[in-house]
């Protein structure tokens, strides 16, 4: 974190300093618009960008003044990913398919950050309705990674990756259906959490509904969670969300973890891939973990065949969008996802409700699973960053080999997961680590994120050299 670019630093350090009269909302926004000026041009992390932000930092700025911050985030820039709802904004979700007239309120987790004082920067790229993991989209095109803009940034949250990493603002919105938040911020350096199901609700809800979650994106653990707290708060529109008592997700985030028994998992119902270097981080995550006295030890969660599953579920989704789409707007879809649709759509509804009975049985197993783990250990990516430019071939081999393989499961069974930076490969670029705990223990995945995150440090990226670089390219 910078001590001097308000653009760099975490939410809680400008907080601080708004608190302290060191700092304005309006100059850190400032700080913020100029590295987009400069950097995503090439970058691509924004869908729109919000013209009112300057107005609502100057509001935010009043409020300090007087000394009447409205909430946790007042003044605190933040994005939101093109597939939720933003009042004034159309949400495109990366498709030329999609209505470009402007959504007339904002969703849930858009609701929890504006009330808190947040002011929205803009909506940032998604890969088309969220469906993939190569950071392009048929609207927007390639969002390019800020750490070497010749890598991607994973998605489908591709904008708030690079957004998360370029400093464009320290809190960003992801959302997670098979590891979309988890996938672009292990790629790009950033913590990635995907709550616990239900716990931010969702309106209307994506074509991932039974799995999908919205999730914070950010460069610290401490602001994950007070964007979680913010974010996580019942909605009367969401008929599936959890009406928790709303809470500062950061209390008890210094506990550390020991005496908690973690398991290093190596299979999900098969055996995903992972590379050395992957691997090094995993075991060298675990060896910190011991020394900071949790239990330690490898396990088997034994769940069914969970590419079978998330398959059957990812497919039919993308089955029902391109059915249910006018047939003269199907030329406009990414090829790819029309080729999952046309791959899965004749699944009979026999077949499909027997992927979702294993999905409740994978569940269970985890369930069981953590009556004897508190945590589950395990790697976010099959590898770090692959190319931007990589064309997306097999889509359904590659979503359990080279895109999703450590990350859908978790959706499959909604309980919560997050990936914290684990230091750069010798290409310079970042890798992660994941953890995941039982069904509405978060704030035990915030913990041992901690304790990765003071034990491990990550260079900042340097996106000026890569601007350079890539007007060379």
């Amino acid at each position: 974190m910078s001590d001097t670019d308000p653009a760099l630093m975490s939410a809680e350090q400008l907080l601080a300093l708004y608190a302290r009269r060191r700092l304005s909302p309006v100059e850190a926004l400032q700080a913020v618009l100029e590295r987009v000026a400069r950097y995503n041009p090439w970058v691509n992390a924004f869908a729109v960008l919000n013209p009112k932000a300057l107005a609502q930092a100057g509001e935010s700025e009043a409020r300090w003044a007087a000394g009447r911050p409205i909430g946790p985030l007042d003044g605190v820039p933040a994005t939101v990913k093109d597939l939720l709802n933003l009042q004034g904004f159309p949400t495109r979700r990366g498709s030329k398919t999609t209505d470009t007239a402007p959504a007339m309120e904002d969703a849930p987790a858009v609701v929890g950050l504006k009330a808190a004082g947040a002011v929205i920067l803009g909506k940032t790229t998604t890969t088309e309705f969220g469906w993939k993991t190569p950071g392009d989209c048929p609207l927007h095109g390639i969002t390019r990674n800020p750490w070497n803009a010749q890598r991607t940034v994973g998605g489908s949250s591709s904008g708030a990756g690079a957004a998360g990493a370029a400093g464009f603002g320290p809190l960003h919105v992801g959302t997670d259906a098979g590891g979309s938040i988890r996938i672009p911020a292990a790629y790009c350096g950033l913590v990635g959490f995907k709550p616990t199901y239900g716990r931010i609700p969702q309106w209307p809800h994506s074509a991932f509904g039974q799995v999908s979650c919205a999730g914070p994106m950010t460069r610290t653990v401490r602001d994950a969670a007070l964007m979680f707290s913010a974010m996580a708060q019942g909605d009367v529109r969401d008929p599936f969300c959890l009406h928790d008592e709303p809470r500062d997700w950061r209390a008890g985030i210094e506990e550390g973890v020991a005496g908690l028994r973690v398991a290093v998992v190596r299979r999900l119902g098969y055996a995903p891939p992972i590379d050395a270097e992957g691997e090094a981080a995993v075991l060298t995550a675990a060896r910190i973990l011991s020394e900071a006295g949790a239990i330690v030890e490898d396990a088997d969660p034994a769940l069914p065949d969970t590419r079978h599953i998330f398959g059957r579920v990812w497919g039919v989704a993308l089955a029902r969008l391109v059915r249910t789409m006018a047939p003269e707007k199907r030329d406009l879809l990414d090829k790819g996802l029309e080729e999952v649709a046309e791959r899965e759509g004749g699944m009979s509804a026999i077949d499909f409700l027997g992927a979702e009975a294993m999905r409740g049985e994978a569940a269970h197993a985890m369930a069981r699973f953590h009556l004897k783990y508190d945590l589950v250990l395990c790697p976010t990516t099959p590898t770090a960053a692959f190319a931007a430019d990589t064309p997306t071939l097999k889509p359904t081999e590659a979503l359990w080999r080279d895109w999703a393989p450590w990350t859908f499961a978790f959706n499959l069974t909604r309980q919560p997961a997050i990936t914290v930076p684990f230091g750069t490969d010798e290409d310079g670029m970042p890798r992660g680590v994941q953890f995941a705990a039982a069904q509405l223990r978060d704030d035990l995945c915030f913990r041992a994120a901690r304790v990765i995150e003071q034990a491990v440090t990550l260079p900042p990226p340097k996106p000026e050299a890569q601007a350079c670089a890539h007007h060379a390219h």
